[in-house]
C-alpha cells in the first residue's frame, strides 16, 4: 500500500496533529521524518488534551506504531520526559520506535542556540532555542553525535570531547559564556541511553517491511512548508525539510513509495517569529483571529501572528509538495467575520505576482490583491456534515479550493476528534 503524507502548506501551526490523529485511526505506522522538539502538535481527545513535541501523534491510537526517523534530531531527556508523561496519563508509549542513525541534541546545542539568537539582536530569526538548528548544523558539518553513538560509550565519550574542544573555544571565546563539563555530559546521556535502547532500530527497514507487507503508513511532517530550509522565507525558516520531499531522506525510502500527499492549511493564516508575511493583520481583525483560534504556540506559548488565508502561498505549497488533497482546519474560526478576504495575488510596485514570488524583498513590499466573499455568523463547531455548513462557509470552502487547483477533501470545525467534517 503506498504511503501517505501530511504535510504543513502554510508557515506551520495548521493543525496537523489534529489531522494526523484522525487518520491514525486506521494507520499502523505513524512515521516523523524531520525536525525535533520545537514542534508542537496538539490533539483533543474527549475532554483530554494532548501536547506531543517529539513523539508522532499516532501514539494516541493503541493499533499504530509511532516512528521517530533518522532525519528528526533527538533530545533524548524530552523523549523520555514525553513518554513518561504520556504512560500517567493511559497513554502506553512502549511501542515507539527510534532510528539508530538520529542525531541528538547536546546541550551545547541549546546553549549556543540561546546565545546565538540573543546576539542577532533585531535581526533575531525566532527560533525555540531548543538546539534544533545547532544540531542539524553539527549534523551537516559531520560532527554530530547519533543515537546509535550511545551505545558505545568509548566512541561516544571521543565525539563528545572533540565536539566540546570546538563548543567551548566558541562559547567562551565568542560568547563569554561558561565552558561545559565533559563528564557531567556524558554521565548524564550514558545513562539516558540505558532508558531509550528498548526503542532504538534500523527505522528505515522498519518502515520498508511495512509498505512491503501492504501496512497503513502514514508520515507526519513538523513546521511547514513556508518554513522549509530550501523552499522556505529563508533565513526565516527551519533547520530542515518539512515538504513531502523530505520524506525520502528523513525516514530513508524511495518515492515511488509514497502515493498521497495531505496539505494542511488554516481557514485563515499565522506564523510565529520573525520574518514576511503579506496578509499579516496588525489590528482588531488579527486580534479576535488570535482570540478565537487559541494562536499560541503548543512548545513556547508564544503569540502567532494571524491574517487572512494566501492562496498565493498555498497554490505554492500544493506544487512544491505535489499536494493531492488539502484538510481545510479551524474554518469555525471565521463565524461571525462578515466578510473575509482571500489574497489572490501580490502588488509591488508595478508590478502584480500570481505565483509565490523568487525574490524574497516582494514579501516584504508588497500589498496582497484580495477578492472578498460573504462571511456567515453560525456556530458551526457543532456541524458534522458538509451539505449542513452555511452556503457561505460552503462558497468559501469551494472559493478556495478553484483557486488552489486541488480538492479540499476534509474540514475541521474544531479541535476534537469529532469535529472533522469528509467533504
Amino acid at each position: 500500500m503506498p504511503a501517505t503524507v501530511v504535510v504543513g502548506a502554510q508557515w506551520g501551526d495548521e493543525g496537523k496533529g489534529k489531522i494526523t490523529d484522525h487518520m491514525a485511526e486506521s494507520a499502523d505506522f505513524v512515521v516523523r521524518y524531520q525536525g525535533g522538539n520545537n514542534a508542537g502538535h496538539t490533539i483533543v481527545v474527549g475532554d483530554e488534551r494532548f501536547a506531543l513535541t517529539l513523539i508522532p501523534s499516532g501514539v494516541l491510537n493503541p493499533t499504530v506504531t509511532p516512528v521517530i526517523g533518522n532525519g528528526c534530531v533527538i533530545d533524548p531527556a524530552v523523549l523520555i520526559t514525553e513518554m513518561e508523561t504520556l504512560r500517567s496519563r493511559g497513554i502506553d508509549p512502549d511501542g515507539v520506535r527510534i532510528s539508530n542513525n538520529a542525531h541528538l541534541i547536546m546541550p551545547y546545542h541549546r546553549k549556543l542556540d540561546a546565545v546565538m539568537e540573543r546576539y542577532l539582536g533585531r535581526q533575531q530569526i525566532g527560533t525555540t532555542k531548543r538546539g534544533i538548528g545547532p544540531a542539524y548544523t553539527d549534523k551537516f558539518s559531520r560532527q554530530g553525535i547519533r543515537v546509535q553513538d550511545l551505545f558505545d560509550p568509548k566512541i561516544f565519550r571521543e565525539k563528545l570531547e572533540v565536539a566540546l574542544r570546538e563548543k567551548n573555544l566558541l562559547l567562551t571565546k565568542a560568547y563569554n559564556q561558561l565552558p561545559m563539563e565533559i563528564g557531567t555530559i556524558a554521565d548524564e546521556y550514558l545513562d539516558m541511553a540505558e532508558h531509550i535502547k528498548p526503542h532504538v532500530t534500523d527505522t528505515s527497514q522498519l518502515v520498508w517491511n511495512a509498505l512491503r507487507d501492504d501496512k497503513y503508513v502514514l508520515f507526519e511532517g513538523a513546521q511547514g512548508t513556508l518554513l522549509d530550509i530550501d523552499h522556505g522565507t529563508y533565513p526565516f525558516v527551519t533547520s530542515s525539510s518539512p515538504t513531502a520531499g523530505g520524506v525520502c531522506a528523513g525516514i530513508g525510502i524511495g518515492p515511488m513509495e509514497v502515493g498521497r500527499v495531505v496539505g494542511v492549511a488554516k481557514a485563515y493564516i499565522s506564523r510565529v517569529g520573525s520574518g514576511p508575511f503579506p496578509t499579516e493583520l496588525d489590528d482588531e481583525v488579527g486580534e479576535r483571529m488570535v482570540e478565537k483560534g487559541g494562536e499560541f504556540g503548543t512548545v513556547t506559548g508564544r503569540r502567532r501572528r494571524c491574517g487572512w488565508l494566501d492562496t498565493v502561498a498555498l497554490r505554492y505549497a500544493v506544487r512544491i509538495n505535489g499536494i493531492s488533497e488539502i484538510a481545510f482546519t479551524k474554518i469555525d474560526v471565521l463565524s461571525s467575520f462578515p466578510t473575509l478576504k482571500v489574497a489572490v495575488g501580490y502588488r509591488s510596485g508595478d508590478e502584480t505576482y500570481d505565483e509565490f514570488p523568487r525574490q524574497q524583498r516582494v514579501l516584504y513590499d508588497c500589498e496582497p490583491v484580495y477578492e472578498e466573499v460573504e462571511g456567515w455568523s453560525e456556530d458551526i463547531s457543532g456541524i458534522r456534515e458538509y451539505d449542513d455548513l452555511p452556503p457561505q462557509a460552503r462558497n468559501y470552502i469551494e472559493f478556495v479550493e478553484k483557486l488552489v487547483g486541488v480538492p479540499i477533501a476534509t474540514v475541521s470545525v474544531g479541535p476534537a476528534r469529532s469535529a472533522t467534517i469528509a467533504k
